[in-house]
């Protein structure tokens, strides 16, 4: 697929690594639609050459009036970029106690429900194209207090195959990356110090990946027509202890 004539909705776009791919694609001739509940999703649209729609990923209402919004204002849609999500700790069992329930489903809810949601209604719109999420290392590495947030990554992984099976008859591929280690503002929050221990244990090259080098990669594979049905990890051949 040209990037020239791709028009694509990215979730999670006004910060991140969704930011980072929303920027690449405006840059590269793709007509895009920033899809966030962040403040300034409107500015940074506006201030990237994009398109922006207020939408929670979890509500199938809000998704489905994002989508009309897409296309009314890119004249279609034929790539899906999932990377709204959120990261989050606790212990299966900890001090306090077991793990709540509350915060394993919400997890569930916005990272693996929300991606799914988004997909299923973007692919009904798409006449072909193709849909790339965002899983993450911790799908196959996950750490201490990661069970929620692993869980719902693994989840985003195993759902390349099947659903790239499924949607094979109507021209449609699906992806998924999972970066390792980025260098985003959440990130960025917990300090140098904290950053520089967990770039040392990237193999090589041993730093933080760059938010660009994951568009990068979602650029590519919009533009492959053989990537299809699989995860793609983007780590610096870091593999978690």
């Amino acid at each position: 697929m040209q990037i020239t004539t791709t028009r694509a909705i990215v979730t999670g776009g006004a910060s991140g690594l969704g930011a980072a791919t929303a920027k690449a694609l405006v840059d590269a001739g793709a007509q895009v639609t920033i899809f966030d509940l962040s403040p300034r999703g409107a500015d940074y649209a506006a201030e990237i050459g994009a398109f922006f729609a207020a939408v929670d990923v979890t509500d199938e209402d809000s998704v489905s009036k994002g989508l009309q919004n897409a296309l009314d204002a890119m004249g279609g849609l034929n790539a899906a970029v999932n990377c709204a999500g959120i990261a989050t700790t606790e212990k299966t069992l900890g001090r306090d106690g077991p793990h709540t329930q509350a915060s394993f489903e919400r997890t569930i809810k916005i990272n693996l429900n929300g991606t799914f949601n988004v997909c299923r209604l973007a692919a009904a719109a798409m006449t072909g194209g193709v849909l790339v999420n965002t899983a993450s290392v911790a799908a196959f590495d996950g750490q201490k207090g990661q069970a929620a947030y692993a869980a719902s990554k693994s989840g985003i992984a195993g759902l390349s195959l099947p659903m790239a099976r499924d949607l094979a008859r109507n021209g449609i591929r699906v992806m998924a990356v999972a970066p390792g280690i980025f260098r985003t503002p959440m990130l960025e929050s917990l300090g140098q110090e904290v950053m520089d221990g967990l770039a040392a244990d990237v193999i090589y090259p041993p730093r933080l990946g760059d938010p660009a080098e994951f568009a990068a990669l979602v650029r590519h594979i919009i533009e492959n027509d053989y990537l299809n049905g699989t995860t793609i990890r983007l780590d610096g051949a870091l593999r978690m202890p």
